[in-house]
């Protein structure tokens, strides 16, 4: 019988950890479409946080201690930029800019986005496919009482300390969506939407013109996995963002974002009193240890999440 194919909408650390439960399973076939809303130019490099988590705990290289970057990284290019003035408050390690010049030079050349990502992910050795949902510029804009400021601004260099306003994704309403997104929803076994920030993480992703239709009319049944655990986010800003914009901040919450989108919605064992408004909000409430605090717990949580699907045919 043929591996399982599974597509994986993630961003953030909790999509990365997702994402290494799924393929530490043998029997899936595994496909990341991940979020490029929080791209951003950096000392005239492009760079792609989300990618980039997903692509180095994939292949091995991230740093567990903080969920990001290169493990035994330096930042002496950084202090080489700070000395000449340059304003440094986005870490980017040595090897990391490595990573960053080549997307800049390929994609000056007119290369697409998305070829770029396979091919580094191939180059890093990582087996899943890492795939972009648009090849357009797309960017999440964060409004504060000092105005709108760009993502990275408001997660990196102020900490999460402003309140959020508002949200908005520049660009996302002329997006196209890749040829290979459109593809991995419809000839998925199972769509599993990560434990990501559902503002800032997911619906970037979902808000490209016919990704969420592509979800809705995919074969394959549709689980969300809840972010949250007792109403607060294990990293991140998502619950202090939901609670800002007026959603309500707990499994329901969640279910309500995602209702009309996933048929069930994965709570955690502390949640599991919330199953009833779960299901009232429209996904059936499954409730499992959702915490990931090492690949053992990851890869539990992801074959748990696999058993729900059905068995595909040959």
């Amino acid at each position: 019988m043929r591996r399982r194919r599974v597509t994986l909408l993630a961003g953030g650390v909790g999509g990365a950890k997702m994402a290494e439960g799924f393929a530490a399973l043998a029997d899936v076939e595994l496909t990341v479409i991940g979020n490029v809303a929080d791209d951003e130019a950096f000392h005239g490099l492009w760079v792609s946080p989300d990618i980039d988590t997903v692509t180095y705990t994939l292949a091995g290289l991230i740093n567990r201690d903080q969920g990001w970057g290169v493990a035994d990284e330096a930042g002496r290019a950084l202090e080489v930029l700070k000395t000449l003035g340059e304003d440094t408050w986005m870490f980017l390690g040595d090897r990391d800019f490595g990573l960053h010049i080549h997307r800049t030079a390929r994609r000056a050349r007119g290369e697409r986005p998305s070829v770029i990502a396979r091919d580094v992910a191939r180059a890093f050795g990582v087996e899943a496919e890492i795939v972009l949902p648009t090849d357009d510029r797309v960017q999440t804009k964060v409004e504060t009482d000092a105005g709108w400021i760009g993502f990275q601004d408001y997660f990196v260099r102020q900490q999460c300390a402003p309140e959020v306003k508002a949200l908005r994704y520049d660009g996302i309403e002329a997006a196209r969506p890749t040829p290979e997104a459109l593809a991995a929803l419809a000839g998925a076994d199972l769509i599993v939407i990560a434990p990501s920030n559902p503002l800032v993480s997911i619906r970037p992703i979902l808000g490209i013109p016919g990704i969420a239709e592509a979800v809705k009319q995919a074969a394959a049944p549709v689980v969300a996995v809840s972010p949250l655990i007792a109403g607060r986010v294990v990293k991140g800003p998502a619950d202090r963002m939901m609670a800002a914009l007026g959603h309500r901040v707990d499994a329901v919450g969640i279910a309500e974002i995602y209702a009309g989108l996933a048929g069930s919605l994965v709570i955690d064992e502390a949640d599991a009193a919330l199953a009833g408004g779960v299901r009232a909000a429209g996904p059936e409430p499954v409730i499992r240890p959702t915490l990931m605090t090492d690949l053992a717990g990851k890869r539990r949580l992801a074959g748990e999440i696999l058993a729900l699907c059905p068995e595909p045919v040959a």
